[in-house]
């Protein structure tokens, strides 16, 4: 599977202008060759989190979600988009969806570790573990941002079956060591390719740092991104999995039935 992630600067509160920016980076993905498109955390709506729970409406969702699911049949290509998520009570996720190139829903997730004081008084964190399904020959799951910061959160994925895992994300300026160095060796940890699309530019006053990636299962960059906007492509094959996981055997060697023991020792 090729996959195309994109690096852009979103308009806060303008979804006509970031879902016209995302029609057009799936056209060019298209044309490129790319099956799948995966673009940052929030970027349909803009990176604000009270402004746009304040102010975003549950028409404004569908609205996204409804154009998102049009520019994916549109282009005849799958789609990763990122836009908050009601859910019950009143509360409010950030959320992730895997369209197909027909526009259906292949996969959703909720994003579970919040970053910061703003991101937590906006949305909810969610509870669910990582879900795998099949898509364009691969095994899939999602994450969200700081989510793949957590080694659990990769591991969990991995445990699925995940071959590619897509992160829309959202990182602020300055962080340069989380696509430099976490995500390569969360991959290879977990030993699953890891394509995570960040932000670059200024948006409602934080500047992001760009640097979206794609690492392989075997801690290798397939793809990097410079700090501006930027379409960058990566080739995705199992079989390169499979291989650097009999390369290293971290999976099948582990030992977690001496790890929850672990985990209850006491510290000093």
């Amino acid at each position: 599977m090729k996959i195309a992630v994109l690096q852009a600067e979103a308009e806060v509160l303008d979804l006509e202008a970031n879902l016209q920016a995302v029609d057009a980076a799936a056209q060019r993905a298209r044309q490129d060759g790319a099956d799948l498109l995966l673009t940052p955390e929030l970027f349909t709506c803009g990176y604000s989190p009270a402004l746009v729970r304040e102010r975003l409406t549950p028409a404004d969702l569908r609205l996204i979600a409804d154009r998102a699911a049009a520019i994916a049949r549109r282009h005849g290509i799958s789609l990763v988009y990122s836009a908050p998520r009601e859910g019950a009570g009143q509360r409010w996720h950030i959320s992730a969806t895997l369209l197909d190139g027909a526009g259906r829903t292949v996969l959703t997730y909720d994003k579970v570790h919040l970053f910061g004081a703003e991101e937590q008084r906006a949305f909810s964190p969610a509870e669910d573990a990582p879900r795998a399904v099949a898509h364009g020959g691969l095994r899939i799951s999602l994450l969200i941002c700081y989510d793949v910061e957590f080694p659990e959160s990769v591991r969990a994925a991995s445990d699925e079956g995940t071959e590619l895992l897509l992160v829309p994300t959202a990182l602020g300026a300055g962080f340069a060591a989380v696509p430099n160095i976490l995500l390569p060796a969360r991959a290879l940890e977990s030993q699953v390719v890891i394509a995570y699309a960040n932000h670059c530019g200024v948006e409602s006053g934080l500047e992001f740092g760009g640097e979206s990636v794609v690492a392989g299962a075997d801690g290798s960059l397939l793809a990097h991104a410079g700090t501006g906007p930027e379409l960058v492509h990566a080739v995705v094959d199992s079989a390169l999995v499979s291989a650097a996981r009999e390369r290293v055997p971290y999976l099948r060697d582990r030992r977690p039935d001496l790890y929850g023991r672990w985990g209850g020792r006491p510290t000093a």
